[in-house]
């Protein structure tokens, strides 16, 4: 064999591989609640959008046919890696309208109204998630808009399936459909697994924003069919509040834990910071000596979360309003301070844990969704109405829920929320504030590249979820099926106890938390019990897990009905 057919073999040989190497792009994922949601983003995918092209098309068909927590009368936040190394965050969280007050849900007494908050047209935040899908068009998408929004219309048009999560939600919230809107309403009917819901009054408002764009959401009929409605249930909301309304991008929360980055929701949004508090807290201890949900380890994370919770009682809010620290709660020596009294002999009192000493320079019903295109441009997005079914308030004419996220600020400083969370001045009630939040979307980067993609909804349960997720990747090694559907326990500091799910510890890891003093309270809770709401799981966290190889897999959460589409 001659010296020039070897180089030239040679030469080929590395060339092809290089080539193999450059387009060896990422298989696109996208990782919801809904089947069809799911298929949806993968299919904008495939005709040519990117991740960002993918999230608009989710959001809108979550919001017809996810109606407990899929919206576009909400809110939330989106965190985002891109190919090209850059990343960033865009809140579209909820704002007070502009008529409010500190104390609109107080009696004469100064006490609180109990469901002002929560129920009817007074709970109703102006919502974001409008404004959020025409910035991040104008910022990042491929496709024309209205690629992105037909799958969604013909989805109201055509009919969505009634799950038998969903015939669950509807039963159970029918009777307060029918106190709020009428028997004739929509979702007053009796819905059953396998039926399937037309809303051609949706799918009309979703026309309408296609051709008008944020103006057919934020006026005319769509906006004062919502303001009308609003105002009939006992409502402050105004045209003006609706127009005044903008989404803002912004710095998201950026953090090491050992050798990876980790980006995650910074204010108004307190679970990047709470994360990464915690992450870092607990980067002191060897976890390869500590069991998986042993007694130890729910411990541990217990004292964690214990004090974090505590800080984001009194010490977080809107940064728009006041002058909130980040990265002073995950410095190593405030960490070290706060953790100073934690003994593995027996439980801390949650009585004894203040909020720390910083100097200064959210709905269970809530849903995530994960998304990674070809390119690996990842996206992180939590979205919500807040409760299920937000405020239960419907927008007949236009075929939407409204959201209730005024309960997620304090209504008054150390009363507790629908998720008996304690707040402070720092989240109280102001006109154009953002409420406090607990999402958490978060992207795990490994050598500047998505390694993980994950969020939850859940309340504050969000951030212990993600918490406990990211440690199950990292530390345990689990696949992301595995990661996603782990046990998992939940401490929020206020009420002082361990909610653990039924399957999470045995008797004998019990017997040695009660042995420390820790109460425990096993799920599902069908009654409210010391404060803690009903709830039977913490959390359903939604992810994508990427190998060093590129591989894309999906995890979704066998706590509730979640499905990932990807291109094998």
């Amino acid at each position: 064999m001659s010296i020039f057919f070897l180089m030239r073999f040679f030469i080929l040989f590395f060339v092809s591989i290089f080539i193999i190497s450059c387009t060896n792009n990422y298989n696109p994922t996208v990782v919801s609640a809904r089947k069809d949601a799911s298929e949806i983003g993968l299919k904008i995918m495939e005709d040519g959008g990117n991740a960002f092209d993918a999230m608009i098309a989710v959001q809108l068909a979550l919001s017809v046919s996810h109606p407990t927590a899929g919206n576009i009368s909400g809110g939330g936040f989106m965190v985002y890696k891109l190919s090209d190394g850059s990343e960033g965050s865009l809140d579209f969280r909820e704002k007070a309208p502009n008529s409010s007050s500190a104390d609109m849900y107080l009696d004469e007494d100064g006490n609180v109204i109990s469901g002002l908050s929560s129920l009817g047209g007074l709970a109703v935040g102006v919502p974001g998630t409008i404004s959020a899908i025409f910035d991040i068009h104008e910022k990042f998408g491929l496709l024309p808009i209205e690629d992105l929004f037909k799958p969604s219309i013909e989805l109201a048009e055509n009919g969505f399936l009634v799950t038998k999560y969903l015939e669950d939600e509807l039963n159970e919230k029918r009777n307060v459909f029918i106190m709020m809107n009428g028997e004739e309403s929509l979702y007053s009917k009796n819905y059953r697994e396998g039926d399937t819901i037309k809303n051609n009054n949706y799918a009309q408002t979703l026309i309408k924003i296609m051709n008008e764009g944020k103006d057919g959401f934020y006026s005319g009929e769509v906006a004062e069919d919502m303001i009308e409605t609003i105002s009939k249930k006992g409502g402050i909301m105004t045209l003006s509040d609706l127009l005044d309304y903008e989404s803002i991008w912004r710095e998201p929360v950026k953090f090491k834990y050992k050798d990876y980055d980790i980006i995650s929701m910074s204010f108004p949004s307190s679970g990047g910071i709470l994360l990464g508090q915690m992450m870092k807290a607990i980067e002191k201890f060897d976890l390869s000596e500590i069991p998986h949900n042993s007694a130890e380890y729910i411990q541990l994370l217990t004292e964690i979360e214990r004090r974090a919770f505590a800080d984001r009682s009194d010490l977080m809010g809107d940064p728009d309003f006041m002058n909130l620290p980040v990265y002073e709660f995950m410095d190593e020596e405030y960490i070290e301070d706060r953790m100073k009294s934690f003994s593995w002999e027996e439980a801390t009192p949650s009585s004894e844990i203040k909020p720390g000493e910083v100097i200064f320079n959210e709905s269970d019903e809530t849903t995530h969704f994960s998304i990674i295109d070809k390119n690996g441009n990842a996206v992180s997005v939590t979205t919500t109405l807040n409760n299920s079914f937000g405020s239960k308030v419907y927008v007949e004419n236009s075929g939407f829920f409204l959201n209730n996220e005024m309960d997620d600020f304090s209504s008054k400083p150390g009363f507790p929320n629908f998720f008996g969370v304690l707040g402070s001045e720092a989240n109280s009630i102001q006109p154009g504030k953002r409420m406090l939040s607990a999402m958490t979307p978060t992207i795990v980067l490994k050598n500047n590249k998505p390694k993980l993609i994950l969020g939850s909804p859940g309340g504050p349960s969000i951030i212990t979820s993600v918490f406990q997720t990211i440690l199950n990747v990292i530390e345990y090694e689990m696949d992301v099926n595995e990661a996603v559907s782990a046990p998992r326990f939940h401490h929020q500091w206020y009420p002082d106890l361990i909610v653990m799910e039924e399957n999470v510890s045995s008797y004998e890891v019990d017997s040695v938390l009660k042995s420390k003093n820790y109460l425990l309270v096993k799920l599902p809770i069908e009654e409210d019990t010391l404060g803690v709401y009903k709830r039977s799981n913490i959390g359903a966290v939604d992810a994508i897990l990427i190998d060093d190889f590129k591989n894309v897999s999906g995890g979704a959460d066998s706590r509730r009905e979640h499905y990932t589409s990807s291109v094998e």
